[in-house]
């Protein structure tokens, strides 16, 4: 019975990705990820019992993907650090087009828990990098940076140009070592 559970919540997840890219996130449709997962509306809400609840599986499922391509990067790198792997990795994520993030305050303001795994994330990674690092004050400027540009990149605030993240990103990476 598990195995079910999770392969629907799966199909839930991964059809909700689906159409929050098609229709961006803000417009996710709790019935329309039912049909397009092949669930009744009562299964997509016994996975997920709210809106917020199914985004915030979102927001999970894409955290997870990233600590696999940050694990799967920092093997096949070899010589590239842990901070180097998260910096350029972070750089390539941003420059993927993003949806408004209106829907990122509805769902805080539906949930205020929202944001605890993406927290719960960040600490946890600032730790593992911290404890692969002689120089804090590096990680700092580094981490920081690059948690500034993913923001200005999620709340489509960005000011850089094109030439100006190439600079950023150069510059974080000559940092880490």
């Amino acid at each position: 019975m598990k195995a079910r559970r999770a392969n629907s919540r799966d199909r839930i997840l991964a059809a909700a990705a689906d159409v929050a890219r098609e229709a961006g996130p803000g417009s996710l449709s709790l019935d329309a990820v039912a049909s397009r997962a092949g669930v009744s509306k009562g299964g997509l809400l016994y996975n997920f019992p709210t809106k917020a609840k199914l985004m915030q599986g979102l927001v999970e499922n894409y955290l997870k993907e990233f600590e696999q391509a940050l694990e799967t990067r920092i093997a096949e790198g070899g010589h590239e650090s842990a901070l180097s792997a998260y910096i350029q990795l972070s750089a390539d994520d941003c420059e993927k087009p993003k949806p408004s993030a209106s829907w990122m305050f509805s769902a805080i303001a539906e949930d205020p828990d929202f944001l605890t795994p993406i927290k719960a994330f960040k600490r946890q990674l600032f730790e593992r990098l911290k404890g692969e690092t002689d120089d804090l004050g590096s990680l700092l400027i580094c981490f920081l940076a690059i948690e500034g540009l993913r923001s200005m990149n999620l709340f489509d605030s960005d000011v850089l140009s094109p030439e100006e993240h190439k600079r950023l990103v150069s510059s974080l990476l000559k940092i880490a070592g």
